[in-house]
């Protein structure tokens, strides 16, 4: 492939496109403004807790095909774990119940027919009416094509779409919403066995990435933070740095994939999705009891999905606006009481914990702001978009972000032939 491809950003979205491309041959340079590659996908060492945790808890599912092939691009299959089966646990805090979704290992939703595989005092005809979502228009909320009340909806589609789209599922776009449900409650257990990072996000996803772009000649340049983009008539002509300009030959190309309020600084002719929902992590240092169910969906609580590691216990809440200006020691206190009553360990005092807030995690995944999210082609020809935020037909999600980086790298494959 003749050419260098500069690949602004060095996360999932950016290493997905660069891995795509070297293994195809393709000279790769990668920009990354920050000291470390991974964006939101990454783990660090805190000094709080004493030990590596995740600046976001992240799960993939066994039908997330662009993250699979990533992780199998690139070695980092070793470092996921999951259950055999498609079984996610559940527990309502409010009356103590506990329950298992078992979505089986069949290629077709047969679990619905099976009453110990549902949400308890649920009918076939409750999931047959999440259909409606799969016909969603773009201007529609999810609450425009389906009842929100309900035990079906309180004890799964909510948990579900509200970790998916990161807003409340009401206000959400409903064919965002349609599109989970396409690709995993209705596409059988096959598709939904869930799997973690076992030793961390940075060990599955980033770590075995930049050895493999390492391997393959590919240059990572780490802080690097580009100020401008030159443009002549309909190309990128040069990629300003502060202290270096990078001149761009003829069959030299660039995608771009940071964040979309960077993208309206380098690129102010393309339209990018403008607000944001937060997410909540919270870690403590804690072992499991034994037997503890590696995560565990809750409802009936703050707590949204507890995840167990070994010597940790860590907590995801999305759409977490109402808790981002609490004091983080109330926070800490109150989620902690909520995860040691789920865990078993009532009485606990509250360990070495860590909070984790991010205040722009996903883009507001309502109809209008879907809307403005763009395709990776822009008006420049040499020029290519990647990011969860993109319109990849997903919400923001790990494989919306690795399905755009291999989008844009199929764009630069074709504009080299």
């Amino acid at each position: 492939m003749a050419g260098t491809v500069h690949i602004i950003g060095g996360g999932l979205a950016g290493l997905s496109a660069a891995v795509r491309l070297v293994d195809r041959g393709a000279k790769v340079v990668v920009h990354e403004a920050n000291a470390q590659a991974g964006g939101r996908c990454r783990s660090y060492h805190d000094p709080f807790i004493g030990m590596m945790i995740d600046n976001g808890n992240h799960l993939l599912l066994s039908g997330n095909r662009d993250a699979l092939a990533f992780l199998h691009a690139i070695g980092g299959e070793a470092h996921m774990t999951g259950p055999a089966e498609a079984v996610f646990p559940f527990a309502d805090l409010k009356s103590s119940a506990r329950w298992a979704l078992n979505l089986g290992n069949s290629r077709l939703p047969w679990w619905i027919l099976k009453p110990d595989s549902r949400v308890p005092n649920t009918r076939v005809g409750d999931y047959l009416r999440l259909g409606r979502l799969l016909r969603a228009g773009p201007n529609e909320t999810v609450s425009d094509r389906i009842r929100c009340e309900g035990v079906l909806y309180d004890n799964l589609v909510r948990p579900l779409l509200i970790a998916a789209l990161n807003i409340e599922p009401k206000q959400g776009s409903a064919a965002l919403a349609g599109a989970i449900v396409r690709e995993t409650l209705l596409a059988g257990g096959t598709a939904c066995r869930p799997l973690i990072a076992r030793d961390g996000l940075s060990e599955a996803f980033v770590t075995p990435a930049l050895a493999h772009l390492r391997e393959k000649g590919a240059d990572m340049r780490l802080e690097r933070q580009l100020r401008r983009v030159v443009f002549e008539n309909d190309r990128a002509s040069a990629l300003d740095f502060g202290d270096e300009t990078i001149a761009l030959d003829t069959n030299d190309r660039v995608i771009s994939a940071v964040p979309p309020w960077s993208v309206r600084t380098l690129l102010p002719d393309v339209t990018v999705p403008t607000k944001f929902r937060p997410i909540l992590n919270a870690h403590f240092k804690a072992d499991p009891p034994p037997g503890m169910p590696p995560m565990i969906g809750v409802v009936n609580a703050t707590v949204e999905w507890l995840f167990a590691f070994p010597g940790r216990l860590s907590v995801t809440i999305s759409d977490a606006g109402t808790l981002t200006d609490l004091p983080r020691e109330e926070l800490a206190a109150k989620i902690w009481g909520e995860v040691a009553a789920l865990a078993g360990l009532d009485g606990t005092p509250l360990p070495p914990w860590q909070i984790v807030r991010e205040r722009r995690a996903t883009f507001e995944a309502t109809p209008e702001e879907d809307a403005k999210r763009p395709g990776p082609v822009t008006p420049w020809r040499n020029l290519f978009l990647a990011g969860d935020w993109t319109a990849t037909n997903l919400p923001a999600t790990i494989e919306g972000a690795i399905r755009s980086g291999h989008r844009a790298a199929e764009l630069v494959t074709q504009a080299n032939a």
